[in-house]
């Protein structure tokens, strides 16, 4: 099988199975539960708590309804120059590692994009009871739908000393965040690539003062 081949099916297999997995544990979160309802996978440090957000990954909101339009545009477009990227890149028969990490960025952006694009319109509101899908009247118009988030990693919860700097005192949770599978495709797809472009700079790096030293040497040489 040529690499091109392959590599295709790399992109377009990773894009379908994570939106697959996102898209079916949201319709299902949607479906099943009440927003702020907490059901536990591991002890109490691992929980499905369904929250809803209007904004960016792990909750970060932004406001107004011209401004979740503008976001959700923002989404459109950002999703849509990712796919038209991966493509290209993979006609120029590129590094696999990069068609494996931008493929878990695309898949991310475009499965909130989903949300935020169409759940407005194929859901209910999941404030007291849980939602309807391809209800007679949705929660939100086209575009200002919000993101379902569900992952609760409260992995270190307790209260900080009275004595502790700033937040003396305080309730302090870690990892506070609520997040989606979209999310976690996006957050290792980009750590991916940082890891990779400090590796490659590394070996450049590396490979620069190596040709450096033999182009030294054999001016050494020459002299002699």
């Amino acid at each position: 099988m040529q690499k091109k081949t392959k590599q295709y099916l790399l992109l377009f297999g990773l894009l379908g199975v994570i939106l697959v997995i996102d898209q079916a544990l949201k319709i299902w979160v949607k479906t099943h539960m009440v927003i702020g309802e907490e059901i536990p996978l591991i002890g109490d440090w691992c929980l499905l708590h369904f929250v809803e957000n209007q904004g960016f990954a792990f909750g970060t909101t932004i406001g107004g309804t011209t401004g979740k339009i503008i976001l959700s545009l923002f989404r459109l477009v950002a999703s849509a120059v990712l796919v038209w990227f991966m493509v290209g890149y993979v006609k120029r028969e590129g590094r696999t590692s990069v068609v494996a990490y931008g493929s878990l960025i695309a898949a991310g952006a475009i499965g909130n994009l989903i949300d935020c694009c169409f759940y407005g319109v194929l859901f209910n509101e999941s404030t007291y009871t849980v939602a309807q899908m391809f209800p007679p009247e949705g929660y939100a118009p086209l575009l200002q739908g919000s993101v379902v988030d569900m992952f609760f990693l409260p992995i270190i919860e307790t209260d900080l000393p009275a004595g502790f700097p700033i937040w003396g005192g305080e309730h302090f949770v870690f990892f506070n965040a609520i997040f989606n599978v979209a999310d976690a495709a996006i957050t290792v797809g980009a750590f991916w690539f940082i890891i990779d472009q400090v590796i490659r700079n590394l070996a450049d790096r590396k490979k620069k003062r190596t040709a450096d030293l033999q182009e030294a040497e054999n001016g050494e040489k020459t002299e002699a």
